[in-house]
């Protein structure tokens, strides 16, 4: 359950922490006080979208943190095929909001949005203002049929679904495979072509790489050799070079070393560079004799390599690609030459997958069917828990056009509100507050199907009052037995079933306004309660009525307990 709520720089939120317990735990406030912030709050920390404006003005962030309680096996179950394992029994999950981007965190670790949302689809269900017009679309009756049938349909629907992309997959292979004479003889002719193509340069997979490798290094050698044998020019005993000018310029000294110790000194030194240079360019020459290059081979391993990258640009990345590529190629020429076959032998896939698809989809609708009454029943028992005496709800089974991946079962629900009225769908006879209370008794059968432990109801009162509303906050109530409600509401009748109240509240000084939230002690409920039925003005005559509105709600959830205890 979700027993922490951290919310920092959010609107008019300041910072509020609230600590939520088990049962139903209400919130009321004053209009505008910003309940819709708070509950807004944590479907933010879910991954909802957000506006630069929602952070508070003067903050660089806004931040949201969410602490849950998770001792139920199948939640425990579910989140570990997330990866999310809870530290000493909690799971925290947070986001913190800056202008143009967010960062998510479970347990301090990173996530992605998907993760997060993943996450929140097995800790909470939050139930909108505005949730229940989705029942206004026909489209989203059989997602419900589906969640309420649970493991009864996962197997099957999975088979359908595999099933059916097969199925469009050979129906789409037909349907291009079905080409004239001429059109096949075009297709034969540039299959052959490509085929031909490939095969003539004889491709060795990897020969690619090598090929560049090689080319790599014999353009270095090249660089090499022609560098080593321009050097050699220049110091060797050809005519010019820096031998050439050492021999000359000895022989100029020569004939005065008989005449200066100077220039006999000079002599020597010259003779000392010419051995030096002699040496080099041996040790040069030996060096030139070790870099061999062969233009013929570099000329050969270019032409090789522009010839397969020529093919790269046509067929694929690597050899490896251009190889398969012919594969394929050829495949489709196999099939085009026994092309009476091999339409033959695709239109026996096609009806087989067919057969298959077929015998899957009906297989479903029958565990739909089967469910689908079921949870009809439920659904028109919970009805008749709030205020609809004469209701008759039906989940109405019919046939799509054609197969998808759902299978071909076209859901609408369907509602007769008064007596001697025929059924008719829900969206064309069903007032906004019934439709409320049509996904109220939805959300209370699905919590029990999915072990969710935390419900969120913003506003569920909207459009209904008097009788109603009381109906509506003693199935609050029961549903709070077994599941933690957290529920924003306007009316005194479902304030009074709180085994938690807490009061939002906006707050001023003239230069700031922030909103806060407290939890209420038993007289402040009371009080609160009184406000709510009596407006601005709340004589003593209010509060009594406030104070025994309270007491006959915990004598009735009183009387409920110990009627479930003896059953």
């Amino acid at each position: 359950m979700l027993r922490n709520l951290h919310v920092k720089n959010l609107a008019l939120i300041e910072e509020v922490e609230v600590e939520f317990e088990e049962g139903l735990n209400i919130l009321t406030g004053e209009t505008g006080a910003g309940k819709s912030i708070i509950l807004g709050s944590v479907n933010l920390a879910l991954g909802g979208r957000y506006t630069k404006d929602i952070i508070r003005k003067g903050a660089d962030y806004a931040f949201v943190e969410l602490t849950f309680d998770v001792e139920n096996s199948v939640q425990e179950k579910a989140l570990s095929e997330l990866n999310i394992y809870p530290e000493e029994g909690m799971v925290i999950l947070s986001r913190r909001l800056m202008e143009g981007r967010s960062v998510s965190r479970i347990n301090g670790e990173t996530v992605t949005m998907a993760v997060l949302k993943a996450a929140a689809s097995v800790l909470i269900d939050i139930h909108g203002q505005h949730e229940h017009q989705s029942l206004l679309y026909k489209k989203n009756h059989l997602g419900f049929v589906d969640a309420f049938a649970g493991e009864h349909v996962r197997k099957i629907k999975e088979k359908t679904e595999q099933a059916y992309r097969k199925y469009r997959k050979l129906k789409k292979e037909l349907s291009e495979a079905d080409i004239d004479e001429s059109q096949r003889a075009k297709e034969m002719s540039f299959l052959q072509f490509e085929i031909e193509e490939i095969e003539s340069a004889m491709l060795q997979p990897g020969e690619d790489e090598e090929l560049e490798t090689l080319f790599r290094r014999m353009e270095n050698g090249k660089k090499i050799a022609e560098s080593a044998s321009e050097a050699y020019a220049y110091t060797s005993g050809d005519s010019g070079s820096a031998s050439e000018s050492l021999s000359r310029a000895i022989r100029a000294f020569s004939d005065i070393t008989d005449y200066d110790d100077r220039a006999s000194q000079l002599e020597s030194q010259l003779s000392e560079i010419d051995d030096l240079l002699n040496d080099f360019n041996r040790e040069l020459s030996d060096y030139i004799s070790t870099c061999e290059f062969s233009e013929e081979e570099f000329y050969e391993t270019e032409n090789r390599l522009n010839e397969i990258n020529r093919l790269k640009t046509k067929y694929g990345n690597s050899v490896g690609d251009i190889l398969s590529y012919c594969e394929e190629q050829k495949k489709k020429l196999l099939k085009l030459e026994d092309y009476e076959n091999f339409l033959e032998g695709l239109k026996r896939n096609y009806d087989a997958s067919e057969k298959e698809l077929l015998e899957y989809t009906e297989e479903l609708t029958v565990i739909r069917k089967e469910q689908g009454k079921i949870l009809e029943k439920k659904i028109e028992e919970g009805l008749k828990d709030l205020n609809f005496a004469d209701v008759k709800f039906e989940i109405a089974f019919g046939s799509t056009e054609s197969y998808t991946a759902e299978g071909m079962d076209d859901v609408e629900f369907c509602i007769s509100l008064n007596p001697g009225q025929p059924v008719c769908p829900l969206a064309d006879v069903a007032s906004g507050g019934e439709l409320s209370r049509v996904m109220l008794v939805i959300k209370s059968v699905m919590a029990e199907k999915d072990q969710i432990e935390t419900l969120i109801f913003d506003e569920i009162d909207v459009g209904i009052s008097g009788r109603t509303a009381q109906k509506v906050s003693e199935k609050m109530a029961v549903i709070g037995e077994k599941h933690q409600v957290i529920c924003i509401t306007h009316l005194a009748q479902i304030a009074a079933m709180a085994d938690v109240h807490f009061l939002i509240e906006k707050t001023t000084d003239n230069r700031n306004t922030t909103t806060g939230i407290r939890r209420l002690s038993e007289e402040d409920s009371v009080e609160e309660l009184a406000r709510i039925l009596g407006g601005a003005k709340i004589t003593d005559v209010v509060l009594e009525n406030a104070r025994e509105m309270r007491l006959l709600a915990k004598e009735m959830k009183n009387t409920k307990n110990r009627i479930t205890r003896l059953k």
